[in-house]
């Protein structure tokens, strides 16, 4: 038993730290690319993650709180809040969506991030952001362009690395149940 949670809180501090440094560095890098309203946040592509082990749901929530911790993000402590809520029900809806597959592929489970990112961090940027005070139409722009980029983080990164790892058997050894 304790071995089980003690590969579990492993897996969930690795994927909390891989998603912080990335995000991070890709922010120190690229400035603005990983936290600006029109993102395309590699680390993203770890979501994935959360097809193969339920680790991911707390390592992901905690990696984004440290990323947006990092004063990186441009919209302070409302990013740690939204931010962190978007990537627990996006991980969340990606575990329990992880056996519906499209061409051998969690399609669905890869479309959540997309979803809750673009409904929450939409809202956010609309509420918060906006000169203009709250609009349907802010919210719809800035939910859509939050979720233009996490779909193409998902699909042309999370959804590769799924295969890459599937081919592989990599998803076997490091999320094993013990």
């Amino acid at each position: 038993m304790k071995t089980k949670s003690l590969h579990f809180t492993a897996q969930a501090a690795i994927i909390a730290a891989l998603y912080a440094v990335l995000t991070i560095l890709q922010n120190i890098i690229f400035p603005g690319s990983a936290s600006a309203a029109i993102q395309f946040r590699i680390s993203e592509a770890l979501t994935i993650l959360a097809v193969f082990t339920p680790a991911a749901i707390p390592g992901l929530t905690i990696g984004c709180i440290i990323a947006n911790l990092s004063s990186i993000s441009l919209f302070g402590p409302l990013d740690i809040i939204f931010g962190s809520h978007a990537s627990l029900f996006a991980a969340t809806a990606m575990h329990l969506l992880r056996n519906i597959r499209f061409f051998h592929l969690p399609v669905l489970a890869a479309l959540m991030p997309a979803l809750f990112n673009g409904l929450i961090i939409g809202f956010e940027i609309a509420f918060f952001f906006t000169d203009a005070g709250f609009s349907l139409g802010g919210f719809f722009f800035a939910g859509a362009f939050v979720a233009l980029g996490e779909l193409a983080v998902l699909f042309l990164l999370g959804l590769p690395l799924c295969v890459m790892m599937e081919k592989s058997n990599i998803h076997k050894i490091f999320f094993q149940k013990q």
